[in-house]
């Protein structure tokens, strides 16, 4: 889950959660989890003896899966099918990354997992290792399943830094002579059918000026006030699409939202500054196009760097993406929805803020994509992040479901 703002860092379990009978998931699921959260994968750092962890039970099991590594061959993906190598099937989606423990308050090591007053706590119980848990607790039954149409594992890296490493995993899908004809990611949502959520375009803006004497400022290109001036650029875009739309009820905030999150730059006040930079983000509704406020930005920089270069040649006014991930839009009427509604036994459907990798799945690789999974995103990055026994035994049902209607389903 790539969140739309820094949760607080303390957390608060509930009293008590009932965890008894149906309510408590299977032992198989637990234990599962206690693997998962014991392999510290923060985003930074290595997901791969989690990777290996997994593949080795899939390989004794006699499941052929594909280890897919970047390039510095420090993280991976992992692909699995099992089942027919039929069209169709249902992709499992999920990321093996959490995000960092330092500087929050925790009552226990975030790494070992803990039960207490009917939830599993441990980083990334609720996102997204509790999904993971519940896939690779149904591995037998899925095996041992007369499966009509296939079940692919689809384990992915750094989705909390923008969703980027499950390109490559897309990359290789799309090779498939067999693609999956839905995608289920199980990012947090309390069990809710989420059939949209908003897409991100984050950008570093770096101006390079002139260095001089305040007392000769007018002859020098004061970086930061050039910065000052994009950003308020920035500010007027924000306001004009929160006035003008376009709109979507569907979300908590209905139109796009455009932020700056951070500037840097200067040295002293006597000093006229030859450099400033600032990095700020679009997050669109899924039908908004981001680059082409970009685009008018830019030109807008074009103008300021012209002015600049009077004063100094050198001077410039660079862009950088960071990052970008699609936002998702699933039609509510699409078999898809209306297959996940089913298994979910709900009616209903909601839309959300945070991004996930379901947009790439959606817009990169053609596959329709709906959003389940245990837990809730009020759940997830704090401390004591946990998922309830409830949840996750909700979860290990509704996979249980899937696997019975791809028996049924040629």
């Amino acid at each position: 889950m790539t969140p739309d703002r820094a949760p607080s860092s303390d957390q608060t379990l509930p009293e008590a959660i009932p965890a008894q009978g149906t309510d408590r998931p299977s032992s198989d699921v637990v234990e599962w989890l206690r693997r998962l959260v014991g392999f510290p994968t923060v985003s930074r750092d290595s997901n791969l003896a989690l990777i290996e962890h997994v593949k080795d039970y899939l390989a004794a099991r006699g499941i052929a899966c594909h280890v897919l590594p970047n390039e510095e061959g420090n993280k991976a993906n992992l692909w699995a099918r099992i089942g027919p190598d039929r069209p169709g099937g249902v992709a499992l989606s999920g990321h093996t990354d959490v995000v960092p423990v330092e500087g929050q308050d925790w009552d226990s090591d975030p790494f070992t997992l803990e039960e207490r007053n009917g939830a599993l706590v441990g980083r990334g119980t609720a996102d997204m290792k509790g999904f993971l848990a519940c896939c690779l607790a149904l591995v037998p039954r899925m095996q041992e399943a007369p499966l009509a149409r296939p079940i692919d594992l689809c384990f992915s890296y750094d989705e909390e830094v923008g969703c980027r490493g499950v390109d490559g995993l897309i990359e290789y899908i799309a090779t498939l002579e067999n693609k999956p004809g839905l995608c289920l990611v199980g990012e947090p949502t309390g069990m809710d059918v989420v059939t949209g959520h908003k897409g991100k375009l984050a950008v570093e803006c770096v101006v390079k000026g002139s260095i001089a004497h305040s007392s000769l400022a007018p002859r020098a290109a004061n970086a930061v006030q050039t910065a000052a001036r994009l950003v308020a650029r920035i500010a007027d875009m924000a306001d004009a699409v929160e006035r003008d739309g376009p709109f979507d009820p569907r979300y908590d905030v209905e139109h796009t939202t455009i932020h700056v999150g951070q500037l840097q730059g200067g040295q002293a006040l006597n000093i006229v500054p030859d450099h400033c930079s600032f990095v700020f983000e679009f997050r669109h509704l899924p039908l908004d196009d981001p680059f082409a406020k970009l685009d008018e930005l830019k030109a807008y920089g074009r103008e300021l760097e012209a002015a600049m270069q009077k004063k100094a040649p050198e001077a410039s006014v660079t862009w950088t993406q960071l990052f970008s991930f699609p936002g998702l839009d699933m039609d509510e009427d699409a078999e898809a929805v209306t297959f996940m509604k089913g298994l979910a036994a709900t009616n209903s459907t909601r839309r959300v803020a945070y991004g996930t990798e379901g947009g790439k799945f959606q817009q990169h690789a053609g596959i329709p994509t709906v959003i389940c999974g245990p837990g809730h995103i009020d759940q997830a990055h704090k401390a004591n992040e946990f998922a309830a026994l409830s949840q996750l035994a909700e979860m290990e049902q509704l996979l249980g479901r899937l696997v019975e209607r791809l028996c049924k389903d040629a």
